[in-house]
Parts: C-alpha cells; structure tokens; sequence
C-alpha cells in the first residue's frame, strides 16, 4: 500500500514519516511527503534516506492538486494543523478520491462533524479513523482497555501531565502545536456527565491526583478534547452503561501560567484577525510564528532537560457483578530511541494507526478508533516503541 502524509514536514507529520519507514514498521511500500514547504519535505527525505520515500510540495487550498494527489495513495495522512481551517477540506477530498483517510484530531468540533458524515463513507466503500495522536488516540485506546476490564462501566476519567526535569529553559517550547494547546485554555468544552454531554468553562474542573514519579501530586483541569464526544458512545462502552466520561490536563507549572497569561492577553483567539501595517493576522498566528522564531534563534539556550509524560484511565464499574476500578496507563520517560522526533507519542501513535488500518482496511465508515483497533495489537506496537503500558485491576468498597 501507499500513503500519503499531508504536512509532512511539520512537527507531528515528520515524526510519522520517520516512523512509518524505522524498523519497527511495516506495511506500506511507498510514503509521500506533501507539505506546502517543498523545501523543507525534500530535507527531510534526504535525511531519512530511505528509497520508499517521496517529497512534494502541496497547497491543500487546491483542490484539483490534492485529488491528484490522492489518486497515488491508498491512504492518506491528514497532518495540517487543526486550526489551520482544512480538516473538512482534506476529509471531503479523501471521500470523494475514495481514499482512507486518518486524521491526529478535530479538537472536538470536527470530529463531532466528521463522525455525522459515517454513512456517505460506508456507501463510498472506504474508511475514515479519526483521532490517531496520543490525546487523542492512545488515550481512546486506553479507555477501550480499561472497558473491556469491567462488566459494566459507571465512568471513566481520562488524564494526561507531562513534566520536566532540570533547569528552567528561558525559552518557551510548547509541547504540542502552540494553536491547539491555547484553543485547549481558551475553550470551553464538553464533557459527558450523568449521561450526556455538559459544556464546562475553560480551565474548569479542577482535581489533584497522587501520581508515580516524578511527578507526585499533580493538579488537571478540563480542557476542550475530543475524547469526551466519541468516547462515550462508542460499542463496547455505551453499551456498558457508562454515565460519566471527563478529559483533563497537566501541563509543568510554569508553562502552565505562561498559557494562561496568552489567553489572558488574546492570543486564543484564532477566528478574528489583527489589521497591522496592511496585514492580516489573527493573534495565533502571529504567535505561532514568533515562537517558532524564537525557538530557531535560541535553541543554544534551551538546557537539557529530562521530559517525561504519563496518559491515565481510570474506570469504575463492575467486575462480576462486585464493585472494580481497572486503571489504563502508558509512561513515556527519556529514552534515546526517541531521538529525532518532536513528540514522539503523538507522532508514532498516527504511524501504528496507519499500518493498523493497512492490515485491517475492511470496515468502510467513520471510526474513532476505540471503535477500529484492537487493543491488544495497539498495545503491542506501543510496547514496541518502548512506551511503557500496564493495565490493573482492583475491588473497590462501592462505585
């Protein structure tokens, strides 16, 4: 099979590349890099050197260069940023090129969309997963994992925290694509209480969790994610039961109330632009630009750092028929076999999808992929990149 990387030589997408053409992958005989940066697509074929891969520069605004595009791949790798305004472009074009279409999120908003839109893809005969990063993503496989741990299920919360050890740098280095961790403090969400979805304010929902180190008592708040919207009414879940199903966020303190401030300041706002010396800009995008400005001129100041990350479901409910809590997590530490990825979690977690679907591309629709994958497959191409997943059970005195 052949895929296609849209935004290949972006952040996320250039870490997918990587992956889907290192040791541990397989399946897919050709991968073509497409990135509006030709330059910067053709770089990193040259740099992974390997004969599978293809560069190309591509304008996803046009259209009739996207669908022919399309008509070279099997499968193809939506990886332009969210908050760029083409996920529904990208996702109708794959329908129409009757292409497979995956996608690292739709912060919510698109892929409640998307997911209304399942029926035209079931009657085009191909297939659309949503979601494949690592919040979302791995986590939805999580909640899976912990659902087909129970016998019925009452909740389900879903946590991610990252945190640093070493140094303070003195130059900020967003974890993840600036816009969409500041849509994430702007935003209200959605989150699924006493059986249906709630709209919550941003920052809201505060609760502190006693975590393994190192990072000890650590303080979530909700944040807009996709999970809460398909989660929770997904088969093997819904059918369980389930009444309550929340996503919440721990980022280091320090950058935590740098995001805030920028909120504070406007800078979440990504729909109605500034008019400066002629130019339009929306408040994001300026600040995306001077960050990636900054980081390029002042990587010599940025101090080593150890970088550690942990994704967390927890599940309440039964377990032939006495009260359970079955817990879900994946711990990702410093390892050298991450070296060259920009995060590795969400970048490799999009390439297991994309083999995945490749072996199993027969359930034409649109699929979050709690509904797609199988759990014990994911977990094992996860383990295969050094993630460390463990899943435990426990009785519990009442729900």
């Amino acid at each position: 099979m052949k895929v296609a990387v849209l935004g290949g030589a972006g952040l996320m997408g250039s870490g997918t590349v990587r992956d889907l053409v290192s040791a541990q992958s397989s399946g897919f005989e050709a991968v073509l890099v497409a990135d509006m940066n030709e330059g910067a697509a053709h770089r990193l074929v040259t740099e992974l050197g390997d004969r599978r891969l293809q560069a190309m520069g591509l304008d996803v605004r046009d259209r009739e260069a996207l669908l022919r595009l399309l008509e070279q791949v099997d499968v193809c790798i939506n990886g332009v940023p969210t908050f760029a305004g083409f996920q529904m472009d990208i996702f109708h074009a794959c329908l129409e090129a009757r292409r497979h279409y995956l996608d690292y999120g739709g912060m919510g908003v698109f892929t409640v969309r998307q997911k209304a839109e399942a029926a035209d893809w079931e009657r085009a005969g191909v297939t659309a997963v949503l979601s494949n990063g690592a919040d979302p993503g791995m986590s939805n496989m999580l909640c899976k994992a912990v659902a087909e741990g129970m016998d019925t299920v009452e909740a389900i919360n879903l946590y991610w925290a990252a945190a640093t050890i070493g140094p303070e740098s003195q130059v900020l280095v967003p974890p993840y694509n600036i816009a969409t961790l500041l849509g994430e403090y702007a935003n209200p969400s959605r989150q699924f209480l006493d059986g249906g979805l709630v709209e919550v304010p941003a920052q809201s929902g505060q609760e502190t969790l006693l975590l393994p180190p190192p990072f000890g008592e650590t303080e979530f708040m909700h944040t807009q994610h996709s999970e809460p919207l398909t989660v929770p009414f997904a088969r093997g879940i819904a059918d369980k039961g389930i009444r309550e199903f929340t996503w919440r966020l721990h980022l280091p303190a320090a950058e935590h109330q740098v995001y805030r401030a920028l909120v504070k300041a406007g800078f979440g706002d990504f729909t109605d632009p500034l008019h400066i010396r002629g130019v339009d800009i929306t408040p994001a995008e300026y600040l995306e630009a001077l960050i990636a400005r900054n980081l390029e001129r002042n990587r010599d100041r940025i101090p080593q750092q150890e970088y550690h990350e942990i994704h967390l479901a927890i599940g309440r409910g039964t377990k032939e028929r006495k009260p359970a809590r079955v817990t879900c997590t994946v711990q990702v530490g410093p390892d050298p076999f991450f070296d060259g990825y920009n995060d590795a979690a969400t970048s490799m977690n999009m390439s297991i999808a994309a083999q995945l679907l490749a072996r199993h591309p027969n359930l034409p629709g649109v699929w979050g992929p709690e509904e797609y994958f199988d759990t014990a497959e994911y977990f094992e191409e996860l383990r295969k990149r050094h993630f460390g997943v463990t899943r435990t059970t426990e009785a519990v005195e009442d729900l």
